[in-house]
């Protein structure tokens, strides 16, 4: 069983879902990105989305954008991310997944990144670029080096589509919440549960759903759903809001140990 189907099962069996935070890598520094990442295994993470950060995030709201810019700008690199992923798993036993676009990954050429992210500890890869139909090009060298392919569906996805996506990914489904890019929301889709039911039957794979959670009380109804919560740019917004780097840490893991609670199910 994988790291990633491992962290679900575990959350599962405490009745609660799984709690995916997603920092950007590099955002503010790289060095602070590990301090990050402990902070967020003692809040009560099971699984880490590290952003590989772009110049041109086209998935992503101006939050996660502003967070990419500000990681480029500070030398941040594809194999830097490898590097402190590396520095991540030695540090912490949370499951790793790289959140990036396929721009990156090219560049760096596909089989050896593979190798070099298996090396690092990475447990799975998601592209947010990359439908299922062009997968085949990642998918077998991703495969060969024991990574995850995880892979997004939308609400307008069909459920063939969703089937799809199940065949070829690995880990668990990510399930987009509403249409559009990354970025906190008020309100929760009103037709998230009717989606979560179709990746269900699609899947066999966990569901995990992401985009727009940003309160405890919307992590507890996505909770009651899915197996799994994303909470991405409700979390970048506190470190973008952090000044102090020495602190930081401490503000980012007191702001998601209420999220990490929430995905608690309760009676």
């Amino acid at each position: 069983m994988s790291r990633l189907r491992g962290a679900f099962r575990s959350a599962a069996r405490q009745d609660r879902a799984a709690f995916v935070p997603y920092i950007t890598a590099g955002d503010p520094t790289l060095e602070a990105t590990l301090g990050l990442a402990l902070a967020l295994e003692r809040a009560g993470a099971d699984v880490l989305e590290l952003g590989v950060p772009f110049s041109d995030p086209i998935a992503d709201g101006p939050t996660n954008q502003r967070a990419a810019e500000r990681a480029l700008a500070a030398g941040a690199t594809l194999a830097g991310v490898l590097e402190i992923a590396a520095e991540i798993r030695r540090r912490t036993s949370l499951a790793l997944v790289l959140f990036t676009y396929a721009n990156p990954v090219v560049r760096l050429g596909i089989e050896s990144f593979a190798e070099r992210a298996a090396s690092a500890g990475v447990d799975g890869v998601l592209f947010t670029d990359v439908p299922a139909e062009e997968m085949p090009r990642f998918r077998p060298a991703l495969r060969r080096a024991g990574l995850d392919p995880v892979m997004l569906v939308t609400p307008t996805s069909s459920a063939e589509r969703m089937r799809a996506a199940a065949r070829i990914g690995g880990g668990f489904l990510y399930l987009v919440s509403r249409t559009g890019v990354t970025g906190a929301a008020r309100e929760l889709d009103r037709e998230l549960a009717a989606n979560v039911e179709t990746a269900r039957r699609a899947s066999k794979l966990p569901v995990a759903v992401g985009f727009g959670i940003s309160t405890p009380d919307q992590v507890a109804a996505v909770a009651a759903l899915a197996d799994g919560v994303v909470v991405g740019s409700a979390i970048v917004n506190v470190i973008a809001g952090e000044g102090d780097t020495d602190e930081l840490p401490g503000v980012v893991e007191r702001f998601a140990a209420p999220l990490a609670q929430a995905c608690r199910r309760r009676p």
